[in-house]
């Protein structure tokens, strides 16, 4: 026997994931691995605070994640796409002191809920004709775009706010459809149905994997790149918007510091879900998940007094973490 059939022989053979049975690869998914992380939390949460099972204490706990997760749903298919948006929380300020004009204005909820919605998707069309029409790099566009959009709300404002929303304009961000279960979670899962049915079930969502994984290829296929990816920005956009009116509702009052840091908080929740940081592969009900391990974590941290700095330090490192994890396993599968 020659030595290259030696090896071969000895080379064990590697069942490719196609050929491997749906229920093996969903147990091997990152999806799964993050369902377990969050019913693990839920037990040590419950152990931790005798008051965290309280069905008013869950349905309080979804505060913590459901409006991030409404722009996180669009953030994921923008960076799938490899693009990004760090302007979402100076979107929500935006949106938030364009609601408080419309109020002061003497307008009613109807026009502030439009107000709110209209900033989002004009400040999304702004970022994405800067990256689509001039070829801008997104990150650069929009840290300058993070800046200019709370700029302009600590102008209109300075120390001030807004306050005196009309009582029906609650119901959004306090508001419950039925029992404990909030409008804003109402939202989350109609969203999320609304984005993963869009994502993975529609040429849509195919075409931004395909723009993610190569750009230049998919251009030569015949995708119209730039305006797949101008819509991306505008959803994202709109999805602030939406956001900015359950915040805005839920505090009852608007400041220009308003969703500070929330940028680094749904970025994180994106790339826990499994979506990768440089575009091309990702899922929603990742996300999803991912919501839920963020949400009860922060919930968790909250009932047990943990000051909010520390809080910080935890997403920061759930951001390094699951960047960096990925990247030392197949190092060292590679050895």
């Amino acid at each position: 026997m020659s030595h290259i059939e030696s090896r071969t022989a000895n080379t064990p053979r590697l069942i490719p994931d196609r050929l491997t049975s749906p229920a093996t690869r969903i147990l091997k998914s990152w999806e799964s691995l993050l369902l377990l992380v969050a019913i693990g939390i839920f037990v040590l949460n419950s152990f931790a605070s005798p008051y965290f099972l309280n069905a008013w204490n869950l349905s309080d706990a979804t505060f913590n994640f459901t409006e991030k997760a409404m722009i996180a749903f669009a953030m994921t298919l923008l960076i799938i796409s490899g693009e990004i948006d760090l302007s979402v929380a100076s979107i929500i300020a935006l949106s938030s002191t364009a609601m408080g004009l419309v109020m002061q204005a003497g307008f009613g909820t109807p026009a502030i809920v439009a107000a709110g919605l209209l900033t989002g998707l004009l400040c999304g069309a702004f970022n994405g004709i800067l990256v689509t029409r001039l070829g801008l790099p997104s990150i650069v566009v929009t840290i300058g775009t993070m800046s200019l959009f709370r700029g302009i709300s600590y102008i209109i404002l300075g120390d001030g706010a807004f306050r005196g929303y009309p009582a029906d304009f609650a119901w959004f961000g306090q508001g419950y459809a039925f029992w404990v279960i909030t409008v804003e979670m109402v939202f989350f899962v109609l969203l999320a149905v609304v984005y993963g049915v869009l994502l993975h079930k529609t040429n849509f969502g195919r075409t931004v994997y395909a723009i993610g994984n190569n750009a230049t290829a998919a251009t030569f296929s015949g995708v119209r790149v730039e305006r797949v990816k101008l819509i991306l920005f505008l959803l994202t956009g709109l999805m602030s918007g939406l956001a900015s009116v359950c915040l805005t509702s839920r505090l009852g009052s608007t400041r220009p510091s308003i969703a500070s840091g929330m940028e680094l908080e749904i970025v994180t929740m994106v790339v826990l879900g499994g979506v990768n940081i440089l575009g091309g592969s990702g899922s929603l009900p990742g996300v999803v998940i991912a919501a839920f391990v963020m949400g009860l974590v922060t919930f968790g941290l909250g009932l047990l007094n943990v000051p909010g700095i520390v809080m910080s330090i935890v997403v920061g490192a759930l951001l390094i973490g699951v960047i960096a994890l990925p990247r030392i396993y197949r190092n060292l599968r590679r050895k």
